[in-house]
C-alpha cells in the first residue's frame, strides 16, 4: 500500500491510496464469497457457481462494489494512523483506478479537526460576578409560597376584579370569521396574569356572573399565524363564575404548616441562605463561561462548517427528546412558535460555533498543561453520578457506568480540571 496526502485548503486534505494488484485480487475472492449465493448457472448448484464462471456469465465488474469496500476498510484508517490524520466526518471517496489484476487507486478528501493556536490563557482578565440576596426577593419567594397555599372561594357579589379568577366561555373571530383556538368553555382565567394577549383581561373587569361581553384585542405582527398576525379579533366571552384568592396571613403559624420552621423570621433566613447558595452557583457557572469565552478569543481556530451542522445537529436531537417527554414533536412546537427548522438553525448556529471552539480549547489546554485523570478520581466521579441517576445501588450502577462511559466520565474531569487551572490564574 502507498498513500500520499496534499493539503487542499486549510482544515481539508486529500489522500491517494493505491493497494497492490495482489491485495485487491483478494478483495475481489471476499466479494466472491459474500455474494456467490446470488449467481446462478446451470449445471451449478446455488452457491456453487466457481468465480471463473461467475467471471464468465456476468462479468467481474459484479465483483468490484464489495471488493473496492474490502480494500478500503482494509487500508483506510491505517493511513489515517500512518498520517496523523484526525477526520472531523466521513470522507468523500472516489475511485481512480480498478481493474482485475490492476492496482486499485481510490482518492479521499477528508475534513480533519483544525490546528488550535492557542494565545495566553494564564492571567486572564475575567471578573467574578457577584448576587447580592436583597429583601424583595426574600418577600417576593415568600409571596410565591402564599400563592402555592392560598384557597379558592366562589365570590357570590360584586364583579370582576384584578387578581379574581374568572371562568369564563369565549368565542373569537377576524372579520366575522371564526378562528381556530378562539373558542373556549370554562376556561379559568386570573385576571391580571397576562396570560391572554392585549388588554383582553382588563376588559372583563367589572363583569357580573352571567354578563356577557365583546373584548376586542389586536394580536402582535409576529404572533406567528399568519391568519392571525397583526389582525384584531373579537371575543364573546360569557362570564360564568368568578373565584377569589384567599391567601394565608405570613405569621408563624404560616411557616408552622408549609415548613419545618416555627417561626417567620426562621423562614426568611432559611429562604436568603438558599438564595444565596444559588447565586453562588450562578456566579461560579457565568464567570467558569467567561473565563473558557476569554480563552477562545485569544486563540487561533477556523473551523471547519461540518463541525458547526453536527453540533446543531445534537442541539435539535436534544430539544426533539425534552419536547417528546412532554408529549409534542418538533413539528408542533414549529407551528406553536411560529419557527422553521430554518430559523431554528440559524438561532442555534452562534451557541454551536461556541461550543465547539471552548471544546476545542479546552483540550488543548488539557494536552499543553498536561493534565490527566487517576483510576480513583474516576471512581468517585462514576459514583457521583450514580448517585444522580438512581435512588439506591449506587455501587453497581457506578460499576455499570465505569464499563459503559468510561471515556466519557475520563474526559468529563479533564475538563472540570483544566477549567480550575483557568479560573486559579485569572487576573
Amino acid at each position: 500500500m502507498e498513500a500520499k496526502m496534499e493539503k487542499i485548503e486549510v482544515n481539508l486534505v486529500k489522500i491517494e491510496v493505491r493497494v497492490e494488484a495482489e491485495k485487491f485480487s483478494e478483495a475481489l475472492k471476499k466479494s466472491y464469497n459474500k455474494n456467490k449465493s446470488n449467481y446462478t448457472v446451470q449445471g451449478f448448484r446455488n452457491g456453487k457457481v466457481p468465480m471463473s464462471m461467475v467471471k464468465k456469465f456476468y462479468g467481474i465488474e459484479v465483483l468490484f462494489e464489495d471488493a473496492i469496500n474490502f480494500a478500503i476498510d482494509d487500508t483506510y484508517a491505517k493511513v489515517l494512523d500512518e498520517n496523523n490524520i484526525k477526520p472531523v466526518d466521513y470522507p468523500n471517496i472516489n475511485v481512480v483506478e480498478v481493474g482485475e489484476g490492476k492496482d486499485l487507486v481510490y482518492t479521499a478528501e477528508i475534513t480533519i479537526f483544525p490546528e488550535v493556536k492557542l494565545g495566553e490563557y494564564k492571567k486572564l482578565d475575567v471578573k467574578k460576578p457577584v448576587y447580592d440576596v436583597k429583601d424583595e426577593d426574600i418577600e417576593k419567594e415568600l409571596k410565591a409560597m402564599q400563592e402555592k397555599n392560598s384557597r379558592v372561594e366562589t365570590k357570590t357579589e360584586g364583579t370582576v376584579e384584578n387578581g379574581n379568577i374568572a371562568i369564563i366561555d369565549f368565542k373569537g373571530s377576524v372579520d366575522g370569521v371564526l378562528f381556530e383556538g378562539g373558542e373556549g368553555t370554562d376556561f379559568s382565567l386570573e385576571i391580571g396574569s397576562g396570560s391572554f394577549i392585549g388588554n383582553f383581561e382588563e376588559q372583563l373587569v367589572g363583569a357580573a356572573v352571567g354578563e356577557k361581553r365583546e373584548v376586542k384585542v389586536t394580536f402582535p405582527e409576529n404572533y406567528g399565524k399568519e391568519e392571525l398576525n397583526g389582525k384584531e379579533a373579537s371575543f364573546e366571552v360569557t362570564v360564568n363564575v368568578i373565584k377569589v384568592k384567599e391567601l394565608p396571613e405570613l405569621d408563624d403559624e404560616f411557616s408552622k404548616e408549609v415548613s419545618e420552621f416555627d417561626t417567620l423570621e426562621e423562614v426568611k433566613a432559611d429562604i436568603k441562605k438558599k438564595m444565596e447558595e444559588n447565586n453562588e452557583k450562578k456566579a461560579i457557572s457565568e464567570f467558569e463561561n467567561a473565563v473558557i469565552a476569554a480563552a477562545v478569543e485569544a486563540s487561533e481556530i477556523e473551523l471547519p462548517q461540518i463541525m458547526i451542522e453536527k453540533e446543531i445537529n445534537g442541539m435539535v436531537s436534544d430539544l426533539e427528546n425534552r419536547l417528546k417527554q412532554q408529549g409534542l414533536t418538533l413539528d408542533q412546537y414549529m407551528e406553536f412558535t411560529g419557527s422553521s427548522t430554518e430559523k431554528m438553525r440559524d438561532y442555534m448556529k452562534s451557541n454551536a460555533e461556541a461550543k465547539v471552539k471552548a471544546d476545542l480549547v479546552l483540550e488543548e489546554i488539557s494536552k499543553a498543561e498536561k493534565i490527566e485523570t487517576t483510576e480513583e478520581e474516576v471512581k468517585e466521579k462514576a459514583l457521583e453520578l450514580a448517585k444522580m441517576y438512581s435512588a439506591s445501588e449506587h455501587e453497581k450502577m457506578a460499576e455499570m457506568l465505569l464499563k459503559s462511559q468510561k471515556p466519557m466520565i475520563e474526559k468529563d474531569i479533564i475538563i472540570e480540571k483544566t477549567i480550575k487551572v483557568l479560573t486559579n490564574n485569572v487576573k
